[in-house]
């Protein structure tokens, strides 16, 4: 694939992406009152976690279109007075944001399976508060396109302990509660990892991994699907729980 087709593959993606997940987000905050009131503390967080992606995402794959309209990922316009590497900013943006939306979704999981936090999900939100620590250090190097290693894999390896960890509860409990709606949930979650790990660990030698980041989106936005369909739909009166996805 030729780099000007590239570019264009992306910039596309991007702005269909943005699209799609602000009109899920703008569906489940105005379709609230459809999800039966026992669902209603954990789509409240699902609404909250696509929310923050939505914003984050605003300003990683944005800024990326931006720079591509300025004449590339180098761009640094000046703003008021000083150089700015949008990428870079869009890449800090969407780092918070994705701690914390997965931080909302572990909460969804305890409050839709009625669950305690015990040591193991006190070691999740440890790596979430980690991970925004090592986040603030100048060696993260956030106004460079391409990540710089070890950085990239130090400040991602926390991420992924939340991420999976969260994951393997929602599909242990998914399971044997013959939840299909948070079984799938979970899947997806491993999909993005999938997706995402080559990224983080090989993008430095190969850039055209990043290509993987397509995929690695498309998964959360089936996650947004499948909690859409499985807690907001009009007159699906379901239970939370084991009840809540038997159809």
């Amino acid at each position: 694939m030729s780099e000007s087709m590239r570019m264009w593959v992306e910039v596309s993606f991007n702005i269909v992406y943005l699209v799609v997940v602000w009109w899920m987000v703008v569906l489940m905050a105005t379709r609230m009152d459809n999800v039966v009131p026992e669902n209603r503390p954990a789509a409240r967080r699902i609404l909250w976690a696509f929310a923050l992606l939505a914003l984050g995402d605003t300003g990683h794959v944005g800024f990326r279109v931006l720079t591509y309209a300025l004449g590339g990922l180098e761009a640094t316009p000046v703003i008021l007075g000083v150089p700015v590497s949008l990428v870079g900013l869009g890449a800090l943006a969407t780092a918070v944001t994705v701690t914390f939306f997965y931080v909302l979704v572990l909460d969804t999981w305890r409050v839709h399976f009625h669950r305690r936090y015990g040591w193991f999900e006190d070691l999740l939100i440890g790596a979430a508060v980690v991970r925004l620590a090592v986040m603030a250090l100048p060696q993260n190097a956030w106004e460079s396109v391409v990540p710089p290693q070890p950085w990239s894999t130090i400040r991602n390896v926390p991420l992924m302990v939340l991420g999976l960890g969260t994951a393997y509860l929602i599909l242990r409990d998914g399971l044997a509660a013959h939840d299909r709606t948070f079984t799938w949930i979970g899947a997806m979650i491993l999909v993005s990892y999938a997706c995402y790990a080559p990224v983080i660990f090989f993008v430095q030698q190969n850039p055209l991994i990043g290509m993987l980041m397509i995929p690695k989106t498309l998964a959360y936005v089936a996650i947004a699907f499948i909690a859409y369909n499985g807690l907001w739909r009009t007159g699906d009166q379901r239970q939370p729980g084991r009840r809540a996805v038997a159809a």
